[in-house]
């Protein structure tokens, strides 16, 4: 039976994302990029069930007005326009209706508000909430495949379960592992100690992810690790912001020194835009109330227009 899809538009006094025009129904959708905010996630425990993470898209719609005036401004980045002088059609979808306690429903209506994106053309960038997120909204994509996903983590995330959970933030990437339309996986920024035992690592590499560790990085220099990118026509980016170093994205759940670079993350952007289509991209484990000076924030607001700014430039999106 099909699952409705029910939005939260963002109500007028509080801020989309760069203030971009607000979408009141799916149904009515017409854009190149759509942005939508899935605040939670599937917690381990009661405590996280609203976990502080549930704040971060309003936080990162507010962030990102400071970047709202030079959409179409140079961008010393990308050595031109941030959009590459395109019209590319934008707007805020809200968030998903989410219900208190309700995990797999709430999957379930993460996945249709996806998967109506994706049926109207649209390119799906979604706010997390907690790094659950990433496997309802990769279920969208079984009519869409075969995709690779781009992993930018600390962690591995190939737990099978946690507290007899099998889909929480610690399992994303084996339950994408398990979607026969994800052909591929690269996960990049990995390092300390974290979810994984030996046995994930290992599960992992049988399956062919290609594992990248951030002091492999940091050694031998991002064209290295941009070499290990698989080949593949269309990819799905998926950030946990504890990928990137605590001292630029300091409210995370597990800040884990010696983390990537914002350039570093930006060349790995533009170098999956140029060998394939970006066919959605995820932002999640921001923490608000732990923040430094909304740093996080501003990043993942940067980020994103990052993932824009890199579509636009290759010709994916937008009207020349």
């Amino acid at each position: 039976m099909p699952v409705p899809v029910r939005t939260i538009p963002v109500p007028l006094g509080q801020p989309s994302f760069a203030d971009l025009p607000r979408c009141e129904s799916l149904d009515a959708l017409e854009a190149d990029v759509a942005i939508i905010g899935v605040p939670y996630g599937v917690p381990y425990d009661m405590a996280g069930a609203a976990p502080p993470s549930s704040l971060a898209p309003a936080a990162v719609r507010a962030a990102s007005l400071r970047f709202a005036p030079y959409l179409h401004h140079y961008d010393i980045d990308f050595g031109g326009e941030l959009l590459a002088g395109r019209t590319v059609r934008m707007v805020d979808c809200g968030d998903v209706a989410m219900a208190p306690g309700q995990f797999r429903d709430n999957q379930r209506a993460t996945e249709a508000a996806v998967r109506a994106i994706l049926d109207r053309g649209a390119v799906p960038i979604v706010l997390g909430g907690d790094d659950a997120i990433p496997i309802p909204v990769l279920r969208a994509y079984d009519g869409y495949g075969p995709i690779c996903v781009v992993q930018v983590d600390a962690h591995l995330d190939w737990r099978d379960e946690v507290h007899g959970v099998r889909e929480g933030f610690s399992s994303t990437m084996r339950r994408a592992s398990e979607m026969p339309w994800v052909g591929g996986m690269y996960q990049i920024g990995l390092r300390g100690v974290g979810s994984a035992r030996r046995q994930e690592v290992e599960d992992a590499r049988a399956y062919g992810s290609v594992l990248v560790p951030a002091a492999e990085v940091h050694r031998r220099g991002i064209d290295w690790a941009l070499a290990q990118l698989p080949a593949a026509a269309r990819y799905f980016i998926t950030v946990d912001l504890d990928g990137f170093d605590p001292s630029i994205a300091p409210g995370v759940s597990y800040p884990a020194f010696g983390g990537l670079t914002y350039v570093q993350v930006f060349e790995l952007v533009r170098a999956v835009a140029a060998r394939g289509r970006i066919v959605g991209c995820s932002v999640v484990e921001l923490q608000p109330p732990v923040d430094v000076r909304n740093l996080t924030s501003l990043l993942a607001a940067r980020l994103i227009l990052t993932v824009v700014g890199a579509m636009a430039h290759a010709g994916q999106i937008g009207a020349a």
